[in-house]
């Protein structure tokens, strides 16, 4: 099968009517005509082995993206005195990146139907080069602080590229396949935090501090792989279409600025923490650490676990509830917020990390079954399982259309949350010399998150939405 003339028949039938292409005359590059992964025959034909091939591929440039995103919690780890940087304004480093990411997610969903899946994919890939050469050319002591922050913040770009490979491969997915795609999809991706703290540990334990600039030579090469790979195997899709008027809708509607606060509980949770666990530990605990090498070393298993369970919270909310599983990933984080506060002021390293892999755990659970109460909010939002014949279909259509834009924006608005993670660690560690403050934060916010939760979702009341 060729991109632009698939194993299929060029008229399909009711109801399984592509949306119209796009005019020929605006296309570049391998683009499929005729995409229909609603119609199980096509799917088992065509359908499943193309977007299973373009789903391996997204999964590959959005983990390289998350560690790129991700790579200052481990550049920091290797500026010792020589650069002359306190920890206040290391905390700056790791906060700029999670803030441009944020914000980079809007334009990078729209992006994709614009541009092209594949084309997309290879450029956004082939951006990360930016911040990755551009922190090896400035990376040494006597660097400036300014040029610094600069740089840290075009890693940023590295967190747009979750937007765009969601928006993509939620396109090749029939509805039925959505949520496990998107799960590994998002889980494959999350990955590249505690990969790229792999990386740094073993160039810590084998280079030295002295070396960082080995963690970004890791990395140019399987930039340009990604990029070189999805320029040869990825697929455009020739139907896929924005929707700015569904962005419009949903940010009119509360229920979207409600799941948007609950997601920054949960992804701005995990996503702040992988950028500030390793700081946290070496400044917090630098006499149980002889080697920056032995403190990265207890980095990478809270972002390994929680990008792991992040499926597990999907495959709970399906069976218990979004709404209820959210709810009890937020009782459960702020005890181990607590766990962590506790650990802190009885100065136990052990306890401390038990309760911050706690916190990765679950927040990659509620990173799940948050993301699964999107739809069902619209479904119960339209009425879908009220009505009947073409009511239904154009009900679920709209449900669809809210979801896929609600997708978009809360993810945006959630990697919000690891800026305010990262800002509120540099505030209580210049007021007090701890993290406690902090950690009293995070424990305040998430019971707020619980009692949210409960009266929005789960209170018994004649408005509640069934379902959720």
């Amino acid at each position: 099968m060729t991109a632009t003339q698939p194993e299929t028949s060029r008229t399909p039938a009711p109801p399984y009517a592509a949306p119209a292409a796009r005019p020929a005359a605006a296309r570049r590059g391998r683009w499929v005509e005729d995409w229909r992964p609603e119609d199980p025959a096509f799917w088992e034909r065509t359908g499943a082995r193309v977007a299973r091939r373009n789903l391996v591929l997204s999964v590959l440039s959005e983990h390289i993206g998350f560690s790129v995103w991700t790579m200052w919690s481990v550049l920091v780890l290797f500026m010792g005195p020589e650069y002359g940087v306190d920890p206040a304004q290391k905390f700056l480093l790791t906060s700029l990146p999670a803030l441009v990411g944020a914000v980079l997610r809007v334009p990078y969903t729209f992006a994709v139907a614009r541009f092209g899946g594949r084309n997309w994919t290879v450029a956004s890939a082939l951006l990360l080069l930016v911040p990755t050469v551009a922190a090896a050319v400035v990376l040494e002591p006597g660097v400036g602080s300014g040029t610094l922050l600069l740089v840290a913040a075009l890693a940023g770009v590295g967190g747009g590229n979750f937007a765009s490979s969601m928006a993509n491969i939620n396109a090749f997915y029939p509805d039925r396949l959505k949520g496990w795609a998107l799960g590994l999809n998002a889980g494959g991706g999350n990955l590249g935090v505690a990969v790229v703290q792999l990386v740094g540990l073993l160039v810590l334990a084998t280079a030295g501090a002295a070396h960082p600039r080995l963690v970004l030579g890791v990395y140019v090469p399987l930039v340009v792989l990604a990029a070189l790979a999805s320029a040869l195997r990825m697929d455009n899709l020739a139907t896929a279409r924005n929707d700015r008027r569904g962005m419009r809708d949903v940010a009119r509607e509360p229920h979207t600025w409600v799941v948007s606060f609950l997601y920054v509980g949960t992804f701005g949770s995990f996503i702040g923490f992988g950028f500030a666990f390793g700081q946290v530990l070496q400044v917090q605990f630098a006499a149980d650490f002889s080697t920056p090498a032995e403190a990265a070393a207890l980095t990478f298993l809270g972002p390994l676990l929680g990008s792991l369970v992040r499926p597990v919270g999907g495959r709970l909310a399906d069976r218990l509830g979004g709404a209820r599983v959210t709810a009890w990933s937020f009782v459960l984080m702020a005890l181990a917020a607590g766990l962590v506060l506790t650990a802190s002021r009885a100065g136990s390293l052990a306890l401390f990390v038990t309760g911050f892999v706690a916190l990765f755990v679950v927040s990659g659970v509620g990173n799940g079954s948050t993301y699964k109460m999107i739809p069902a909010i619209f479904r119960a939002r339209t009425g879908l399982g009220t009505r009947h014949g073409a009511d239904a279909v154009a009900a679920e259509r709209e449900a669809r259309r809210l979801s896929g834009a609600l997708i978009g924006l809360a993810g945006a608005i959630g990697a919000s949350g690891g800026v305010l993670v990262n800002l509120a660690f540099r505030q209580s560690f210049l007021a007090t010399g701890s993290g406690d403050g902090a950690y009293v934060a995070f424990l305040a916010f998430y019971a707020v998150c619980v009692l949210v939760t409960w009266a929005v979702y789960l209170r018994p009341s004649p408005r509640r939405l069934a379902g959720v």
